[in-house]
C-alpha cells in the first residue's frame, strides 16, 4: 500500500471527508497513521437567504454531527473554520491558501486528500485552487497530493469526468464509511439520491471491480513522491 503516513484532509464541508475518503480514513486509523481534517466551510448556510437562528442551528448541527462521524472514523484531530457556505467563491483564495499554508506548517503533513477539480460545487472547486496554491513544492513539501470524489457533485459533472487512477481496498472499513455518513442525518436522503447508502456502497462496488476487489475508493493523482 502507498504510504500515506501523516495525512491532512482538507475538505469544503463537513461529510465530504466520508463522501470523498472515508473508507480511507478509517483505514490509515486501524493502522495507526495520523488523520486530521479540517472543514473550510460550515455546510449549511446556503440554503438560507442570510444567516438566520435557524441557519445557525443548523451549522451547529451539522458540526456535531461531523465530529460523531470522525469519531466513527477514528479521528480525533479536526477544525472548523466556519466560512460560509456556497460563497467561498467571494473569498479571496489567497486568505483560503494562508489558512491550509497554516496547517501545512503546524502539521507536517505527507499526504494531503482535497476536492476534485472537476466538482460542480463550485466550493470544492475553490478549495482544490487554494490546496494546490498552498502545496506549491517550496518550503514545507508536501509529498503526496491526491483528489477524490463526491457522489451529489463529481459524478453530476457531465462535460469532464472525473478519472480515478489510484485505488484504496476500503472492504474492511466500508461499514465504516457508511455508519459515518449516517451521522449526518439532513444530508443522507433516501436512494437513488447519491448520498444514500446504497449509492454510496454501489460506488465502493464498481471502484472496487475496476480494481480486482469487493469495494474500493478511487483517487486522482495530483502529485505523488516516491
Amino acid at each position: 500500500m502507498l504510504n500515506f503516513s501523516k495525512t491532512l484532509v482538507i475538505a469544503a464541508h463537513p461529510d465530504d471527508e466520508t463522501l470523498g475518503c472515508g473508507g480511507l480514513i478509517s483505514k490509515l486509523t486501524h493502522q495507526g497513521e495520523e488523520v486530521r481534517v479540517i472543514f473550510i466551510a460550515e455546510g449549511s448556510s446556503c440554503r438560507y437567504e442570510k444567516m438566520t437562528k435557524q441557519a445557525a442551528v443548523d451549522i451547529d448541527f451539522r458540526s456535531k454531527c461531523a465530529v460523531d462521524a470522525l469519531t466513527t472514523l477514528g479521528v480525533s484531530e479536526y477544525k472548523f473554520y466556519n466560512f460560509p457556505c456556497g460563497r467561498l467563491g467571494d473569498e479571496p483564495l489567497l486568505d483560503i491558501a494562508k489558512i491550509i499554508e497554516k496547517e501545512i506548517l503546524d502539521y507536517s503533513p505527507v499526504t494531503i486528500l482535497t476536492h476534485s477539480s472537476k466538482d460542480v460545487h463550485n466550493d470544492h472547486k475553490v478549495i482544490f485552487k487554494a490546496v494546490v496554491q498552498a502545496t506549491r513544492p517550496v518550503r514545507n513539501i508536501v509529498k503526496n497530493l491526491i483528489s477524490f470524489e463526491i457522489l451529489s457533485s463529481t459524478e453530476w459533472n457531465y462535460i469532464e469526468a472525473f478519472k480515478p487512477n489510484l485505488f484504496v481496498d476500503i472492504s474492511s472499513t466500508i461499514e465504516n464509511k457508511i455508519n459515518a455518513m449516517s451521522c449526518y442525518s439532513s444530508e443522507q436522503p433516501l436512494k437513488p439520491h447519491p448520498r444514500s447508502s446504497h449509492v454510496i456502497k454501489s460506488l465502493a462496488t464498481l471502484r472496487g471491480s475496476q480494481s480486482g476487489v469487493e469495494y474500493a475508493e478511487g483517487f486522482e493523482v495530483i502529485r505523488l513522491f516516491l
